[in-house]
């Protein structure tokens, strides 16, 4: 028994595997001398010559427009046989230059007060010597918006908590003087650099002339909704031009056409200053990162509009 044992396992060393083994390592080494005896006559780069002399030349098939066949098949229907062909090419409709402020409508609601602008409030409107490009501080390459729980700093008029550039009041120093770059720019015509230059920048919410859909339910105001784009293109700067400098035409208008002033409520400019420069309540410390949150479509950043059909 024993020795059959080793019988069996002297088979298995010499077994067929091993015979296939030295089998395919002559033949590599085969394959390799020819080779190499085949690149020393030059038989390789001489094969490789006749097949690009030899092989047939690309035909190049030009392509047919259907402008370029003479005629187009008749209609098999009698009743389309007489009309002439359709045309499936697309006719680019030339944009306007301008479109005319008439068919620009803004619609504000009405709220529980009346809204009342005097001169003082004009000359507390803002101004920026250079235009503030929208839709890049605080955005990734994509055009997406940074949100940044951490990091980010909340925007009184977004109320997002986002990176970028922020303002800094000097008169409340609050989260009520934070306004990020676009929203100030947009809803105030301000330029968010400048604004932290200048040691003595006063928020629109000390100012007076917030008009965030918070403020604005505050004074008794209804929001006024994503109008940016209209704004400009009535020639306003930004919407607290429009909503001061419209209602002061407005209110002269009306005091110079009726006779006897309104039977509404007129709050005085120095009582309506004191009561907004109080603080208001930080409603920004219980906002994550990340979320958007909706107050009736008030604040520009709810719809992302862009200026002029183009994202800046």
């Amino acid at each position: 028994m024993v020795k059959a044992g080793s019988k069996r396992g002297a088979g298995k060393e010499g077994g067929p595997d091993d015979g296939a083994a030295v089998y395919e390592k002559q033949r590599a080494e085969r394959i390799k001398e020819n080779k190499e005896r085949l690149h020393k006559l030059g038989i390789l780069e001489l094969s490789k010559k006749l097949k690009t002399a030899n092989a047939p030349p690309k035909k190049l098939t030009p392509r047919i427009s259907r402008q370029a066949l003479p005629n187009d098949p008749p209609r098999r229907s009698f009743r389309l046989k007489d009309k002439p062909p359709v045309s499936y090419k697309e006719r680019k409709i030339p944009k306007t230059e301008k479109i005319s402020t008439e068919d620009v409508e803004i619609n504000i609601g009405e709220g529980e007060n009346p809204e009342f602008y005097t001169e003082e409030h004009e000359k507390l409107l803002g101004d920026s010597q250079n235009a503030w490009i929208l839709y890049v501080s605080g955005y990734d390459e994509n055009g997406q918006r940074i949100y940044d729980p951490d990091n980010g700093k909340s925007c009184h008029q977004c109320r997002q908590k986002t990176l970028g550039e922020h303002t800094e009041c000097s008169n409340c120093k609050l989260v009520q003087g934070q306004f990020c770059g676009d929203c100030l720019y947009m809803r105030y015509g301000e330029n968010v650099i400048e604004a932290n230059e200048n040691a003595n920048w006063i928020c629109p919410v000390c100012r007076g002339i917030c008009n965030c859909s918070r403020c604005r339910r505050e004074k008794g105001y209804a929001p006024t909704g994503a109008i940016y784009r209209k704004v400009l293109r009535l020639g306003y700067k930004s919407v607290a031009h429009y909503l001061v400098k419209t209602r002061i035409r407005r209110d002269q208008e009306d005091r110079s056409s009726a006779d006897s002033p309104s039977g509404k409520s007129i709050v005085p400019f120095t009582e309506l200053a004191n009561t907004l420069s109080t603080p208001q309540s930080d409603d920004n410390k219980t906002l994550k990162g990340g979320e958007r949150t909706y107050f009736d479509h008030d604040d520009e950043y709810c719809d992302q509009e862009d200026v002029n059909g183009v994202k800046q």
